[in-house]
């Protein structure tokens, strides 16, 4: 029986993904899989958990526009009181702000003509200039080889974004642009603030309006309402408080919560209708991005000798969430929560990844989990 015929044997009708952002609230049924690829992702999962690689997990994974694996593992806290993981708990999802948020609105200004890839920083960001940040593009930071370092000193942020934005403008290069990957939390605060410039909105709002409420992602965004909080993983302690529904990135926090790099968060069901989306844009006018936008964006790019999209992961150091069998044209990315999102459009597949994997002592490691889970629903696809 070849391993997709899965579809068959649920227990609940699945619909299709662009379905799920008309209703009215973000309601999942939990789907198991009576299959071998269910069983042997169990099995990996439930390995992690007794290995204390993370409290809690929840992973998906559509195929062609549907839901063919839904469920969650563990707890989404176990300090400072158990709490069980769900499939709506709400995730903190680290550098996923990049691609999904930053990278997305800078295409989609790229698209509306008010952004040029191939353009000096400086032509929107006057005030980044000096040490040779001159010759750095938007293409560039995209791709992470601006020569930027990649997290100046945290305590630049002790006075906000405005303060740490001026101690970026006057950095040194570490790398002459263009020449090394050197993957920079640094370029994508300062794509945030081209996002902020050039469209007139702050970058949260931005996302809202042009991202998520066309989507219907009515529980994603940054510093999320109570409701969202109190079903959100713990992350780790600061000053004695545990983060819940707080950034825990400390750079992204000291900027209120909403940065470039991070401060996203979201729930797994938002999470497969923008996957979806972005699949759908492969032939679509009308989603999020246009065809050739799309295709610009996920195209292979040589990061001075890895692989990388615009914002995206595609081969590189950072890819051993990816899983090995999955096509060349796969695109994802991972986050330092534990967090992580394939999406293969050759196998029309999404694979995602969402843990606590910081709580509660920051020691947990789920990237080979998450690639193992990869190539797992790749071998599938490829199986069927």
């Amino acid at each position: 029986m070849k391993l997709f015929m899965w579809l068959s044997l649920f227990l609940v009708q699945l619909l299709p993904i662009s379905v799920w952002a008309g209703l009215p609230e973000a309601s999942f049924e939990e789907v198991q899989m009576e299959s071998e690829l269910g069983s042997k992702i169990a099995s990996k999962v439930q390995e992690a958990l007794e290995a204390k690689k993370m409290p809690g997990c929840v992973v998906a994974i559509a195929r062609q526009g549907k839901v063919v694996y839904l469920q969650a593992f563990g707890n989404r806290q176990i300090e400072p009181s158990v709490e069980p993981m769900k499939v709506d708990s709400v995730f903190d999802m680290a550098s996923l702000t990049k691609p999904i948020v930053t990278a997305t609105c800078i295409m989609q200004l790229v698209e509306a003509g008010k952004i040029d890839l191939d353009a000096p920083v400086l032509q929107y960001l006057s005030e980044f200039r000096g040490h040779g940040k001159e010759a750095i593009t938007v293409r560039q930071l995209l791709i992470h080889v601006s020569g930027l370092t990649p997290d100046n000193a945290l305590r630049d942020y002790d006075n906000g974004w405005s303060a740490a934005y001026a101690k970026i403008c006057d950095l040194t290069l570490l790398s002459e642009p263009g020449k090394q990957f050197r993957y920079s939390d640094v370029g994508f605060l300062l794509l945030g603030e081209i996002v902020k410039r050039v469209s007139t909105q702050p970058l949260d709002e931005y996302a809202k309006q042009h991202i998520f409420q066309p989507l219907g992602m009515e529980e994603t965004g940054f510093n999320p309402p109570a409701g969202l909080q109190e079903r959100a993983v713990t992350t780790t302690q600061v000053d004695g408080v545990w983060l819940q529904g707080v950034v825990h990135d400390p750079r992204a926090n000291r900027c209120g919560g909403v940065a470039g790099h991070a401060g996203l968060f979201s729930t797994a069901e938002d999470l497969l209708v923008y996957a979806q989306a972005m699949l759908d844009a492969r032939s679509e006018a009308g989603s999020i991005l246009l065809p050739h936008t799309l295709s610009q964006m996920t195209r292979s790019y040589d990061a001075a000798g890895d692989v990388r999209g615009l914002g995206w992961d595609k081969r590189s150091a950072y890819s051993r969430n990816r899983g090995k069998t999955m096509s060349n044209a796969a695109y994802g990315h991972g986050g330092f929560t534990g967090t992580s999102l394939w999406i293969d459009p050759e196998q029309d597949l999404v694979v995602l990844f969402l843990s606590n994997r910081v709580h509660p002592n920051g020691q947990g490691s789920i990237n080979d989990l998450a690639g193992a889970i990869g190539t797992l629903a790749a071998d599938a696809c490829l199986a069927d």
